[in-house]
């Protein structure tokens, strides 16, 4: 590929540069050494310029997943079944299943099975157009699996096939083999001080459920994550009320996720401490969750909204960006406006990232998606259809869907 591209002829470029999506009628874009140098209508080849004909076809950031679990060993379909027979998420796990049935396969697994595995994972990721990609440790809870987890991360980050964001997410779940508070001293002494000094995350996170970590103990983690450099952000709300909205807003976390059951004045406090809420449709939808994240309160109180896949064995087993947006519209309400910025832009705040991706803009990093649909509402109207044509990562074609 050429050093300078043009995409002309496009239907529709989605910018994000505005409160909506910023649409470009009929217009053109110009990629030069992986940044984005112009667009607009009127845009001309120059000589020498690679030329890429976006006739019918809408033109948009990459989509950014600020929230996934890609790292891990084996498959939970069993416990799918279960669900579907009537348990509940909370009852598997106290069974022995949900996120312990992942660490043990996961400890089993080799550096090499696990980077193998999520290659192949991320892959499919991009061919429905995600182009950067937050991904959480959390299967190994104990130090020698967990920096195994990190190292698979950063492998897959000099891949260089998509941005990558590690997060160190230690406080998952209680291993078996230890008590609570003996883990927790594990994660804050021992665990946390070599993520940062090998500069193995970007992120900590932690699991706030009063079954898992309650408010107190993620913010302990979360404040120590902080002292030694780790942004915070947090699992908050999901199965019970558990205060970590409440945690978010006061340890000045950059994201909260989930948000299923979290107090309104809790959610105040995240509108005046400008977090993020990350949504996950999948996962509502895939366990069957009786409740839904007050998305009109949060609309009301201006918090943005980012949705991310939540991809793992247990609860959301979906890769595709775009069908993470339409579940956002048809399960959460949001309109298709919002949804698209949730999975571009907003997502990239999410990550701290929205300097750099999430929208089309000259001097960001050319993360581009080529669709086959010829209007934005096809985006979400058009459900369960793939509607990436070509993936552009750092001003390179990593993806071309084969022509039928």
């Amino acid at each position: 590929m050429s050093n300078s591209i043009i995409l002309t002829n496009c239907s529709q470029i989605l910018t994000m540069a505005d409160e909506g999506l910023g649409i470009i009628e009929r217009g053109a874009l110009r990629v030069r050494e992986g940044r984005i140098v112009e667009l607009g209508p009127g845009l001309v080849p120059e000589p020498g310029e690679e030329v890429i004909d976006c006739e019918n076809s809408v033109v948009l950031p990459g989509f950014v997943d600020p929230h996934t679990h890609l790292v891990f060993a084996g498959w939970r379909a069993e416990e799918f079944e279960l669900r579907l027979a009537g348990k509940t998420y909370k009852e598997i796990a106290e069974a022995g299943g949900g996120i312990i049935a992942t660490v043990l396969k996961t400890r089993q697994a080799t550096e090499e099975e696990l980077y193998e595995r999520a290659l192949r994972r991320l892959k499919e990721m991009i061919s429905w157009g995600t182009t950067t990609v937050e991904i959480k440790s959390g299967y190994g809870l104990d130090t020698k699996n967990e920096l195994k987890i990190l190292r698979v991360i950063k492998r897959l980050e000099a891949a260089g096939l998509t941005g990558v964001v590690p997060t160190f997410l230690g406080a998952h779940s209680v291993p078996r083999e230890m008590k609570k508070s003996d883990y927790l001293r594990l994660i804050i002494d021992e665990m946390i001080p070599v993520v940062a000094k090998e500069g193995l995350a970007k992120f900590c996170d932690v699991f706030c459920e009063n079954f898992v970590f309650n408010a107190e103990e993620s913010r302990v983690v979360l404040e120590a994550g902080k002292r030694a450099g780790l942004l915070p952000t947090i699992h908050a709300d999901e199965i019970e009320s558990s205060g970590g909205a409440e945690v978010a807003a006061e340890v000045g976390a950059v994201s909260a996720s989930h948000l299923l059951q979290p107090l309104e004045t809790w959610l105040r406090m995240m509108s005046e401490k400008g977090v993020v809420a990350v949504l996950l449709p999948a996962t509502c939808f895939f366990l069957q969750e009786r409740h839904r994240p007050p998305v009109g309160k949060m609309r009301e109180l201006g918090i943005p909204i980012a949705l991310g896949s939540d991809f793992n064995p247990g609860s959301s087993t979906l890769l595709a960006q775009p069908l993470t947006l339409q579940f956002g519209c048809i399960y959460y309400g949001l309109t298709i406006v919002e949804a698209i910025r949730g999975v571009t832009l907003i997502a990239a705040k999410a990550l701290k990232m929205e300097q750099e991706v999430g929208s089309l803009e000259p001097g960001k990093r050319a993360d581009i998606v080529i669709t086959d649909v010829p209007d934005y509402r096809h985006l979400a109207y058009r459900l369960g259809h793939n509607p990436v044509r070509t993936v552009i990562s750092k001003g390179r074609v990593i993806y071309q869907k084969q022509r039928s």
